[in-house]
């Protein structure tokens, strides 16, 4: 896609999660990867139901702004996962109400040391379309600290044969990517359909022969 063609893709797709509560007010951000090089993300305090594609900012490699209105303060958190997974083309940041709520509750890894997923496996499209997801311990909004965790878990992930696409931040909501803002919101929508039914049920995770099935079958990465 073309830098214009990107610039309206992003606004259509912050309409659709504004007019479908995935957003409210001012919260939440959206960027993408620039084919020949830099970044366009939301400015700060926009809001995404009413984006002007000229205003964007626009970012260099380096993160220094080079037009657009003054750059959402998450840029270093979406710089570091687009440096951690070469795949990703877009990320989106939301405050989405459901997982908001699992995160200020106990959430599905809460109790066991050893995990820290934020849901468990409950529908196979979760598994498929959105695999494990990760909760990023609590730092304040634009905190540069949070993006070097999140690289890290990345990078902790893919080593493991699990790569993720989705981390929570704990008491602020989900960072998804994906290769295009189409592809990162429908993660995203996923993701946050499955914390609502995680919250309605308490459903017991899929079994470990159902989760290899779809491993096999579609190349589940969980």
């Amino acid at each position: 896609m073309t830098e214009n063609e990107l610039r309206e893709d992003i606004c259509r797709v912050g309409a659709s999660l504004f007019a479908r509560g995935y957003v409210h007010a001012t919260a939440g951000n959206i960027s993408v990867r620039l084919p020949g090089g830099g970044y366009l993300i939301t400015p700060t305090d926009a809001c995404l139901g009413t984006l002007d594609p000229a205003r964007l900012a626009k970012v260099d490699e380096d993160g220094v702004q080079t037009s657009g209105d003054r750059a959402s303060k998450t840029l270093t958190l979406h710089r570091r996962i687009y440096g951690a997974d070469a795949q990703a083309r877009c990320v989106i940041h939301t405050h989405s109400t459901h997982l908001v709520a699992v995160s200020l509750g106990q959430g599905w890894g809460s109790e066991d040391p050893a995990c820290d997923d934020l849901l468990p496996p409950i529908t196979p499209y979760f598994v498929m379309k959105v695999g494990h997801v990760p909760l990023i311990p609590y730092h304040r909004p634009g905190d540069p600290a949070v993006g070097e965790r999140v690289a890290r878990r990345i990078a902790q992930m893919q080593a493991a044969g699990t790569p993720i696409r989705a981390v929570m931040l704990d008491r602020l909501g989900p960072n998804v990517w994906h290769r295009s803002p189409a592809e990162a919101s429908a993660v995203l929508e996923e993701l946050e359909e499955t914390a609502r039914l995680w919250m309605m049920t308490r459903a017991a995770p899929m079994t470990p022969d159902q989760i290899d099935e779809l491993r096999q079958q579609f190349g589940a990465a969980w």
